[in-house]
């Protein structure tokens, strides 16, 4: 069986160890600290070993080529000029949106910038500031032209998670990362999953794993998060697998689709399974029906396809992260503007474009999240 070592925070984060308000948390359980990075693992088509397929936290040889690097830089330049002036991005429907905000502050971070320094250290911390300023009292990050509002408060919990990891002096972030943890625990339904709204009445795949990955970000930073969320959000995940490894968008009954196939297996991983068949299955489904460069059953939702299942190919290691690294760069490589942007219906170009850099910067291995 795969043997998977978990995502590591920076030393800084590691050694902050904060409590949160025993008010509030203190009859929580803790997730519990990431295993120790583990050895080989079996991989689609024979044994590779993790440390030779990706496990280091700097890129290996051949990951990051003068194309591939010339595109970042276009790419990242395309989203400095799609900031507002408040911080944000986003247009039309899906404008000033806490969410995409997020993602996009996540691609300048996955460049190595943080707020207030980097080459894009001042893009990030207007996007900060952005996020920051519409946190509400309860703690829901969302801005006042955001739809099902937990998909953004799930992307923009992860980039405080993020923050914080790195810089745990800044009180005002560490404030709203608890209160928007809070918000993720309180509204998980029965079943163990979420839905669009921060209410426990229904519950999807896709925003599930949002909320999953935002409280890994979290817990990585010191934040406690109670292990009884992660069991029950694990629970959920696997319910919505079908017997062809692919994951449906509900509990009910439905069709399986690579996107939410992406999402379910990266779900897994970052809740602590390493071991298990449903994510063989599902990896061996994504291999089957969406390997870029291949026809794919459906377009649809295909950024965050690929955001997801980058991750989970990187998680795996091996053969898995071999194939499929190449693959999606040379797709996303070939699918770039003229004017470095990449387009999508959501946002102007700005979610596609973050999507695709944060995927493409994968081997950089900046972020903590994205550590091993």
């Amino acid at each position: 069986m795969r043997s998977v070592p978990f995502v590591r925070p920076f030393a800084l984060a590691l050694a902050v160890g904060l409590l949160v308000p025993a008010a509030t948390r203190a009859a929580q359980e803790d997730m519990g600290p990431p295993p120790e990075a583990a050895g080989a693992g079996a991989a689609a088509g024979g044994d590779a070993s993790r440390d030779d397929a990706g496990a280091q936290n700097n890129p290996l040889a051949n990951e990051i080529s003068p194309e591939l690097d010339a595109a970042v830089r276009r790419g990242l330049e395309f989203l400095r000029r799609q900031q507002d002036p408040d911080g944000s991005f986003g247009r039309g429907r899906y404008g000033k949106h806490v969410g995409i905000t997020a993602l996009c502050a996540i691609a300048f971070m996955a460049d190595g910038s943080v707020p207030g320094r980097g080459p894009y250290g001042e893009e990030v911390a207007r996007a900060l500031e952005f996020v920051l300023t519409h946190a509400t009292d309860a703690g829901l990050l969302a801005a006042e032209t955001s739809h099902g509002p937990m998909y953004g408060h799930g992307f923009a919990t992860l980039f405080l998670g993020e923050i914080y990891g790195m810089n745990p002096e800044d009180r005002r972030v560490r404030e709203a990362l608890v209160k928007a943890v809070d918000i993720i625990v309180g509204s998980q339904n029965q079943e163990g999953g979420w839905r669009y709204n921060p209410l426990p009445d229904d519950a999807d795949v896709s925003v599930t794993i949002c909320q999953i990955m935002a409280l890994r970000s979290a817990r990585n930073a010191g934040i406690k998060v109670p292990k009884a969320t992660i069991d029950r959000a694990v629970a959920y995940v696997r319910d919505c697998q079908n017997p062809d490894g692919g994951f449906r968008y509900m509990g009910t009954p439905g069709s399986s689709a690579w996107p939410r196939t992406a999402a379910g297996v990266a779900s897994l991983f970052y809740a602590g399974i390493y071991e298990d068949d449903s994510i063989d299955r599902g990896l061996d489904y994504l291999i089957r029906t969406a390997l870029p460069g291949r026809p794919r059953g459906t377009q649809a939702h295909r950024f965050y396809g690929h955001y997801y299942a980058v991750q989970a190919m990187y998680l795996a290691g091996g053969e898995y992260w071999a194939t499929w690294w190449p693959a999606v760069q040379a797709e996303l490589l070939g699918e770039q503007g003229a004017d470095g942007g990449w387009s999508g219906h959501y946002a102007g170009g700005a979610y596609a474009t973050a999507m695709s850099l944060i995927v493409l910067q994968m081997p950089k291995r900046y972020l903590p999240i994205f550590q091993k």
